[in-house]
């Protein structure tokens, strides 16, 4: 176990997830009435089924699938937002996601005021905050909106916003969700290249999206869910290639 934990920076080890979903849940009161004496059906759904692999350190991987395949749900269980009915997953290193849009930011308070809120969140002392304020609001271009409440943002600001904290707080494995594909062109291609110098410099990436082309630039590893289970891990040309044949 010593030697993994010096060569890998993800280690996902057979892991199960399920969720209850209630078939009939009561939305009005007369509809609470009416199920009052009769508990709420619901079935289990499983979404993950047995999911193992281990990700070196430095190695950006790709999760690609269909909706509905998983891949969201094991990047949450890999920042402990939600845990495995069954197997065990271990991460080596300092952490940061960004897997829903804003999650961490309070409506009512400021842009600026966000940024102390969710870089502590990631683990940073208000010094180290103070030090990095203006790298932050400068790389998200939201200068002139920064003392305004972030309820009053667009989905591309709070993505600005959002991005910006997490690339910030020198953490050793990123996990990124398919809200890059939120926000103008210029700044996705902003992201998109600060992404890539973090690969650079040697940082373990793991990125959700239908986007094969970023796939094909980014990423040296792409592992494909299918309903559940890794239909196919390995170079990522060869598993796209394979994934694009399926969906045709």
């Amino acid at each position: 176990m010593q030697e993994n934990q010096e060569e890998y920076s993800i280690m996902i080890d057979d892991v199960y997830k399920t969720f209850n979903v209630y078939l009939d849940k009561a939305n009005t009161i007369k509809e609470k009435l009416l199920f009052l004496f009769s508990r709420n059906r619901k079935e289990k759904r499983e979404v993950l089924k047995g999911v193992s692999a281990k990700i070196k350190k430095g190695e950006v991987v790709a999760l690609i699938g269909t909706n509905g395949s998983g891949k969201s749900t094991l990047l949450k269980l890999l920042t402990k937002i939600i845990y495995p009915n069954k197997g065990k997953i271990e991460t080596n290193g300092k952490l940061t996601s960004l897997l829903e849009l804003g999650a961490g930011f309070h409506p009512d308070f400021s842009g600026r005021e966000n940024i102390y809120f969710n870089a502590s969140i990631f683990g940073l002392t208000k010094k180290e905050i103070d030090d990095r304020l203006e790298d932050i609001i400068e790389f998200s271009e939201l200068q002139n909106f920064i003392d305004n409440p972030v309820r009053t943002y667009s989905s591309g600001m709070y993505m600005r916003l959002a991005f910006s904290v997490a690339i910030n707080v020198d953490a050793d494995i990123l996990l990124i969700d398919e809200i890059l594909s939120v926000g103008d062109e210029h700044f996705q291609n902003k992201c998109f290249d600060k992404m890539l110098e973090l690969k650079n410099q040697g940082k373990t990436m793991v990125f959700v999206t239908h986007s094969m082309e970023s796939v094909r630039k980014l990423c040296n590893r792409t592992i494909w869910l299918c309903d559940g289970k890794i239909k196919m891990d390995g170079e990522t040309e060869k598993v796209v290639d394979e994934y694009i044949k399926a969906i045709s």
